[in-house]
């Protein structure tokens, strides 16, 4: 493939998707969500092609399932992509306004980054995630899945860039990168000249190499080892319900719970009723030698590495700790600093653990499972970012955008 000429492509379709207005795009949207709606047997079935070939190959059964893009996941995603076109569009709004003793009226006003390359795995859900949200904040975007989900990502930017056509924008503001040679990412990374972000969403190898190799802005994020606190004053039975959700209802996403941290005040009431509550759910508990020594035989071992791991299954690391330093020890040295929470009917200490803990998203008695694009009323994401500069957390339609500055006179001249 020659992605210096899909490069340019994107480059030249990001001018006239910068002077496209709300209506135009907002237009080009629900084209894009009637087309999906028809096309739905066949993206289906090419997605029943990926699995199949994904079990050949050995998929993981988290994988699989980051795979899957049925009948109900797409209607989700389109509703999700509908749900874009109601957001108010963050393009062309002006802020931090104000006039200058000489006369000179300033402002910042917001305007597309460019052109964005995403390069990510398994989850086809992402290509038509990242097409709407690019659309709507006037940027081109270059795609780049992973093998395994080839056939599905293939169809899905053919009916989205008919779609394009049809509504009178550029097919090339979504482009695809087809081949699957592993070569072309490196070549897409030093494509500073066309592209003005790279977004890579999938395991901390990519994560790392596109932050090693690329001569564009990279936004780092996605990978979540994700931490719950449990203070001695909670509700326990609260609390089990809310660990419940983050670890069981979909342990194999990146905002699923991996390490449940226990004050040991109430470990040895609180386990046994933890054990009772999950093992019936098929959770896997993982303990280190404190909570081990109260679990016995209804939790495995902790082996050197464990509290590291982001599991992406139904295993749950389980840690005594001595009290809010120690948990807040613990998860600055293991947090991928995507999503923590702590459960706790002292404010006090909720507020202490707010203030301490570095990550993009920290809860009071809630969920981690809420760090979504979708949850945060973003209409969907482009990526969860775990670093601090530009964008923190899900990614939506402001974070897409950067700004410039306007300075208006009357043929004023600096003296």
């Amino acid at each position: 493939m020659d992605l210096q000429a899909i490069g340019k492509l994107a480059k030249e379709a990001s001018y006239e998707l910068a002077i496209a207005d709300s209506k135009q795009k907002n237009a080009a949207l629900e084209t894009i969500a009637l087309a999906l709606e028809a096309n739905e047997s066949e993206i289906v079935a090419a997605n029943k092609q990926d699995i199949q070939a994904g079990i050949d190959a050995g998929l993981t059964d988290a994988l699989l399932d980051r795979l899957l893009l049925d009948e109900t996941r797409l209607a989700g995603i389109i509703a999700d992509l509908r749900s874009v076109i109601n957001l108010a569009d963050p393009v062309g709004e002006e802020f931090d306004s104000k006039l200058l003793e000489n006369g000179l009226k300033l402002s910042k006003r917001r305007v597309p980054v460019g052109v964005i390359g995403v390069i990510y795995e398994a989850r086809p859900n992402v290509t038509i995630d990242i097409a709407a949200l690019c659309l709507k904040t006037g940027n081109a975007s270059i795609l780049r899945g992973g093998k395994e989900t080839i056939r599905s990502n293939m169809v899905l930017v053919k009916v989205i860039q008919s779609a394009l056509q049809k509504a009178g924008l550029p097919k090339t503001a979504v482009q695809y990168i087809e081949s699957t040679d592993r070569a072309l990412v490196g070549e897409l990374l030093k494509m500073d000249q066309y592209v003005d972000m790279i977004i890579p969403r999938g395991n901390a190898g990519l994560q790392l190499f596109c932050k090693e190799n690329s001569t564009i802005p990279v936004i780092i994020g996605g990978i979540g080892i994700c931490h719950l606190f449990v203070e001695q004053s909670a509700d326990f039975d609260k609390a089990l319900a809310i660990i419940e959700n983050a670890k069981v209802q979909r342990p194999s996403v990146c905002n699923a719970l991996d390490t449940l941290l226990v004050d040991e005040k109430i470990a040895a009431e609180f386990l046994p009723k933890l054990a009772a509550h999950l093992l019936p759910l098929a959770v896997t508990l993982v303990g280190e030698s404190k909570a081990k020594a109260i679990l016995g035989d209804k939790a495995t071992v902790a082996q050197e590495g464990d509290f590291s791991r982001e599991w992406l299954s139904l295993h749950l690391g389980v840690k005594v700790v001595t009290g809010l330093n120690e948990a807040l020890a613990h998860i600055r040295e293991h947090s991928s600093e995507h999503s923590d929470g702590i459960l706790t009917n002292d404010f006090t200490v909720a507020n202490k653990f707010i203030n301490a803990v570095n990550s993009a998203a920290v809860y009071v008695n809630a969920s981690t499972r809420f760090t979504d694009g979708s949850q945060f009323g973003l209409g969907a994401e482009v990526a969860v970012s775990t670093q601090k500069l530009h964008a923190r957390g899900p990614m939506g339609l402001q974070e897409l955008t950067t700004y410039k500055w306007i300075g208006i006179g009357d043929y004023l001249v600096r003296g």
